[in-house]
């Protein structure tokens, strides 16, 4: 009863926020401002006392042990932090990606193993938002919505993970069902989901753009078997495991959209979630000075607090342009995806500058603790070890400067 009544006070707080932000026609499109509404103030601040008063105190106890957040996340769904983005009409707040980026950024800012937790929920949710008929919304979005459910994005392969077009998992129609096998590697998520988003090969002679189908497969399917818990580097309270299909029984019903186009479905996701992705290296990024700076204010050295020290001081003033112009990429990436306006551009400018200031951030907020900050009692160290998945997951950097530089060439030989 109290999630239901506070869902719906912030359904319709945010819906008339949404309405006044992405109303447009087309010879008039909608205006961006800097200054955020009350509304969507409001669902930053539940996101952020929530990150301050749960997920910090919480967030070393999931590190040291691995343990998957499944209380945290429950809260956090009862708040309707967990699968913003869920329309209305299937139990969701239907909020757009510049509104969840403002959520992702505060979670992030608690945990952002936690958050990845929360988020990879939203991966595998975009495929069926985008592709999905009525029936499988109201199957598969509507039980998020009814319970906090997990769901995992399923298509990295222990050989294909930049190159998806390299995926080796197939599925073979026979009858009303398709049989899938292969192996799926780095899920998150993949110990907990209810439901996968599935890529799979159902034309082994087509290229890339025609030769995947999408499927959802609930996760109890015969023949489904989730491997280990992964032990990572960072980010250890995301569940991560490989998935094995073996004869899997998918039906027909559960495949989205039209046989041969599930690379175009799996690819379109990306511009929904990167900027989110991308907010989250932010919230990481933001932390990172602000532990750096509470702390050169009160360490000394040399009879003085050691921010006055200009090498220290221009870190945190670094740290400082780094995140603002992150920030700005994902507020722009966003907001053209919920203008429905082509933004795989400056979804990879976010993901890889955000990414890649959050790995500055903390490896320099580390710099700045000195020898404390090499040690596991302070909280920087943690943040350098979470920091680098960002650089590599959804896309590595390497593929976003691919995708940014081929946007250039194309624009410079059609002369734009």
């Amino acid at each position: 009863m109290l999630r239901s009544q506070f869902i719906n006070n912030l359904r319709r707080s945010t819906r008339s926020f949404s309405t006044s932000l992405l109303a447009s026609s087309d010879s008039t499109p909608a205006s961006l401002g800097f200054q955020l509404s009350e509304d969507q103030l409001n669902i930053q601040n539940t996101a952020r006392q929530f990150a301050r008063d749960v997920i910090i105190p919480a967030a070393p106890h999931h590190d040291k042990t691995g343990e998957y957040p499944t209380e945290i996340i429950k809260q956090a769904w009862e708040l309707g932090l967990v699968n913003t983005h869920i329309p209305s009409e299937y139990g969701g707040l239907g909020l757009g990606v510049f509104d969840t980026a403002l959520v992702s950024e505060q979670l992030a800012y608690g945990c952002s193993g936690i958050q990845t937790a929360i988020e990879a929920n939203g991966l595998a949710e975009a495929p069926v938002i985008l592709a999905a008929n009525d029936a499988q919304k109201k199957k598969y979005l509507g039980r998020m919505s009814e319970e906090p459910l997990m769901a995992a994005y399923c298509v990295t392969e222990p050989g294909a993970g930049s190159d998806v077009a390299g995926a080796k998992t197939t599925a073979v129609k026979k009858g009303d069902k398709w049989i899938v096998n292969g192996q799926k590697m780095w899920i998150t998520n993949g110990g907990k989901a209810n439901w996968y988003f599935l890529l799979a090969k159902t034309d082994p002679a087509a290229n890339a753009g025609k030769a995947f189908t999408g499927f959802i497969a609930d996760a109890d399917s015969p023949g489904i078997t989730v491997g280990r818990k992964e032990w990572n580097m960072g980010q250890r309270a995301s569940d991560t495991r490989g998935i094995t299909f073996e004869d899997v029984e998918v039906p027909d019903e559960n495949r989205l959209g039209d046989v041969g186009q599930g690379f175009k479905i799996a690819m379109g996701a990306f511009d929904i979630t990167r900027p989110l992705v991308a907010s989250g290296a932010v919230g990481l990024a933001q932390r990172a000075m602000d532990e750096a700076a509470a702390y050169s204010v009160q360490r000394k050295t040399m009879g003085k607090p050691i921010v006055a020290h200009q090498a220290v001081a221009f870190m945190l003033a670094d740290m400082a342009i780094q995140i603002e112009a992150s920030r700005m990429m994902v507020w722009r990436a966003g907001w053209l995806r919920d203008q429905n306006k082509r933004n795989t551009y400056y979804a990879s400018i976010a993901k890889a500058l955000a990414s890649e200031t959050a790995n500055k951030c903390a490896s320099d907020a580390v710099q700045i603790f000195g020898g404390n900050g090499f040690n596991s009692e302070y909280p920087v160290e943690k943040l350098m070890r979470d920091a680098k998945i960002f650089t590599i997951y959804e896309g590595t950097s390497q593929i976003q400067r691919l995708i940014i530089s081929r946007t250039i060439a194309e624009a410079a030989m059609q002369g734009q």
